[in-house]
């Protein structure tokens, strides 16, 4: 464990070297609050979406190839959509779309019957790969055990915390050669890692904490990775959206409106045009010529 850490929102993988099982540990502060800053979101929300972010960074951690990775909640309950993605180098963002939350629900409750999508798009294939289960669990973190489980066909198991501050996360998985090299080696971990606290989390070093929760096992340390909330401004992007849909359709809205609002939901930006801005952007004279 000799790696330094990094100050701040970071992920950080580990190995246990004697029983082939693998971890990562996610810690966010001041990314997680940028994103949810300005949104609104009820508690209930704010807590779900914290913990897809987590243990969207904890899989995305793994990417081999320059690229995004998409996680998608789409389902019928109150919450009705949550998206995360982030890249190779961990930037991420996120939203969540709701109705008539409940104070309180638990989260089959909360989402309703519905789907996981995942979506990763890298540089070196034209068409995204695109994956879809069922929503399976009690929680986020079983939804995503089921998902794991189906997709990659080896046991793993995730604890996620996620409050106004902070969000972060555990990851296990047990690798192929593990029973072989501990029978009892991944129930043990299993049992260790389930009293962690997300406050050991956001205080101890990765380092510190491992050893506090696995102090008889021996753990290697992969350098940490820092993580960051990347959502800039695009309005490139949302003129030629306005281009596509022609003049016409264009126009039709300033005469009604007098302006042309497009909020970005996943970065919640809010880009406007006044008919002067529309003008330019179809070349067309502003007022009579003479």
């Amino acid at each position: 464990m000799s790696e330094p850490e990094i100050r701040g929102d970071l992920v950080r993988r580990f190995l246990f070297e004697e029983l082939d099982i693998r971890g990562a540990i996610v810690r966010l502060g001041p990314a997680w609050r940028e994103l949810h800053a300005g949104r609104g979101y009820p508690d209930v929300v704010r807590r779900l979406l914290g913990e897809m972010t987590a243990v969207a960074l904890l899989i995305g951690v793994n990417l081999k190839q320059p690229g995004r990775l998409t996680f998608q909640v789409q389902g019928h309950g109150p919450v009705s959509l949550m998206v995360v993605d982030c890249t190779r180098e961990l930037a991420f963002r996120g939203m969540a779309q709701f109705a008539d939350v409940p104070e309180h629900g638990d989260v089959p409750t909360l989402l309703g019957d519905g789907r996981l999508a995942l979506t990763l798009q890298n540089e070196a294939t034209v068409r995204p790969y695109q994956s879809l289960v069922p929503l399976t669990g009690d929680s986020i973190a079983a939804i995503f055990e089921h998902y794991l489980a189906q997709s990659e066909q080896q046991p793993a198991r995730l604890w996620l915390f996620a409050s106004e501050d902070a969000a972060s996360g555990l990851f296990l998985q047990k690798l192929p050669q593990a029973d072989a090299r501990d029978p009892d080696g991944w129930a043990r971990v299993e049992q260790l890692a389930a009293t962690i606290r997300a406050a050991e989390i956001e205080q101890l070093a990765v380092a510190d904490l491992l050893l506090r929760v696995f102090p008889e096992e021996a753990v290697r340390l992969f350098k940490p990775k820092a993580v960051h909330y990347e959502c800039p401004e695009d309005w490139d992007k949302v003129r030629n959206m306005l281009r596509s849909l022609g003049a016409e359709e264009v126009n039709s809205i300033i005469e009604e409106r007098g302006e042309v609002v497009v909020h970005d939901d996943i970065c919640n930006h809010e880009y406007r045009f006044d008919a002067g801005a529309i003008a330019a952007l179809f070349d067309q004279p502003k007022g009579p010529l003479h």
